[in-house]
């Protein structure tokens, strides 16, 4: 597998973002090399296909958007990092799970960097610090390729999480890099955790 292309995209609205990835995925071919876009969204709530919308309980001013990733509702905004692995997962051979592993253990590796410990769960995709979530995942698979991906929470208001049951879970609690005593700036995180990422990604298509 040779290392994706890494793309720091800035702060980017959110559906011009996602439909990029769709033509992007739809439009690769056999030879098109794979690419990791890092970046923040404009504050958004994201409804996965087959979510429930109970779980947003008061919107307010932010949008919400149904898109065509796996779980439930999730939150992001400016101090958020998020990644978008565009993966040739049968290419790489690479599973989902490896693939939300490699997302994972990045984050905890990351963290850990910062004396951080963090984990992730069997039953609940994410990377989770004292029973907090710090990273949410969420991927699609389409044409052997992937996209969506994690979200890393670093330096942002956490307030509208309050408005949704994040992921489905009616009281969970979300947490971020900089209160931790991680880092503060999203450029930063990004340029930092993108070798660690691409490390996992390497390991686990050679495991593959």
């Amino acid at each position: 597998m040779n290392p994706p292309l890494i793309r720091w995209l800035g702060r980017v609205a959110y559906e011009p973002t996602w439909r990029a990835m769709q033509q992007f995925t739809e439009q690769r071919g056999a030879k098109t090399a794979d690419e990791i876009w890092l970046l923040e969204h404009e504050p958004v709530f994201t409804l996965g296909m087959n979510a429930d919308p109970s779980h947003v309980l008061a919107a307010g001013e932010i949008p919400v958007i149904q898109i065509d990733r796996g779980g439930q509702v999730t939150y992001h905004g400016p101090g958020q990092l998020v990644i978008y692995p565009l993966i040739d997962v049968r290419r790489s051979g690479l599973g989902v799970r490896s693939l939300v592993t490699a997302l994972e253990r990045a984050v905890i590796d990351y963290a850990a960097g910062f004396g951080i410990s963090a984990e992730c769960r069997a039953d609940a995709p994410g990377v989770y610090v004292d029973g907090r979530k710090l990273a949410s995942v969420g991927l699609r698979i389409r044409r052997g390729g992937s996209y969506h991906g994690l979200a890393l929470n670093v330096d942002m208001d956490l307030g509208p999480f309050a408005r949704i049951n994040p992921c489905g879970y009616a009281g969970l609690q979300m947490t971020q890099l900089a209160t931790l005593g991680g880092p503060h700036a999203v450029e930063q995180v990004g340029r930092e955790i993108a070798p660690l990422l691409q490390r996992h990604l390497q390991s686990a298509s050679k495991a593959a």
